[in-house]
């Protein structure tokens, strides 16, 4: 047994099909039929019930648990052994919201590679949601996102706050008959009731965008009229623009998300205080920290201070 077979049996039980993996892994199909086929002699178990989707036996999902063991305590030792040798190598793998992405790191990563070229920053763009899951599952070292309420087994960081902002068009207003001299600080209170023949394009309830948007509607009595729903922020303000409907987005992705004659186009009203929430840096408790890690999260703040 060696760190290619387990490395070759995680990414099977991953991708629950032999020609996915073999894809991923760069090696031919028949190869990695042999090496799962050596663990299985080796071990004296069939790990796998080869049908489509690939099942693991009971043997392949303790085999798995070892496996998954096995690789973070070698990845630990191979990061302690880079920072003892000062040889920063090796991949960072970063999770974080696709629109929140584009507006941080054009600026963060080149900033962190001119410190370390030698290591790679692999990008998961995803929903908050879907994010932490990944943190949890190992497929991720980082995850930048909202927090309501983190495990104990994730570690956090500030980083900034977030301030979501209520966009809407003139047409909107005309088509709603909303007068925003009159209602704009009621708005900001956080009372939209104004707003209840007004149609939204809303983010997903798996977001913390379209989570507080949707808590916001409901606190205020409106069963919104939803014209579309994405997780893509930037398909929302693109939708917001043409006068779909009026969306929440957060302030600081507007800039990023769309082009100066956009913005021009576009109420921006501020919301209440429950509006806004911390975005921080979250990675799991190890029995080594990585200091690459530690020396993303400080250059990260670095770009925004």
């Amino acid at each position: 047994m060696n760190f290619h077979s387990l490395d070759y049996f995680l990414v099977l039980a991953r991708e629950k099909n032999f020609t996915r993996a073999a894809e991923a892994l760069h090696i031919t199909q028949q190869s990695l039929s042999s090496h799962i086929a050596g663990l299985e002699k080796e071990l004296g178990c069939t790990l796998l019930v080869r049908r489509t989707p690939l099942e693991l036996t009971y043997a392949g999902r303790t085999f798995l648990r070892y496996a998954e063991s096995i690789g973070q305590t070698r990845q630990a030792m191979e990061r302690e052994f880079c920072d003892i040798s000062e040889n920063q190598k090796g991949e960072l793998r970063v999770g974080i919201a696709y629109t929140r992405g584009r507006a941080i790191m054009p600026r963060l990563i080149p900033a962190f590679q001119r410190q370390y070229p030698n290591v790679e920053i692999t990008l998961l763009e995803g929903s908050n949601d879907a994010i932490q899951k990944a943190l949890l599952s190992g497929g991720i070292d980082l995850a930048i996102a909202a927090y309501p309420k983190a495990p104990p087994s994730i570690e956090l960081a500030d980083y900034y706050t977030e301030h979501t902002v209520l966009c809407l068009v003139d047409s909107l207003l005309v088509q709603c008959q909303i007068d925003l001299d009159v209602r704009r600080n009621e708005i900001a209170a956080g009372d939209l009731h104004s707003l209840r023949d007004c149609p939204f394009v809303l983010g997903s309830a798996a977001d913390i965008g379209g989570r507080i948007g949707r808590e916001l509607l409901r606190a205020s009595g409106i069963s919104p009229i939803s014209k579309a729903t994405s997780e893509n922020v930037e398909t929302l303000l693109a939708l917001c623009v043409q006068g779909v409907g009026a969306c929440f987005c957060p302030e600081n992705l507007l800039q990023t998300a769309l082009s100066p004659e956009q913005l021009a186009q576009l109420h921006i009203l501020p919301l209440c205080p429950s509006a806004s929430y911390p975005i921080c840096f979250g990675y799991l408790r190890r029995s080594y920290p990585w200091s690459v890690l530690s020396e993303f999260i400080r250059i990260a703040r670095e770009q925004t201070a």
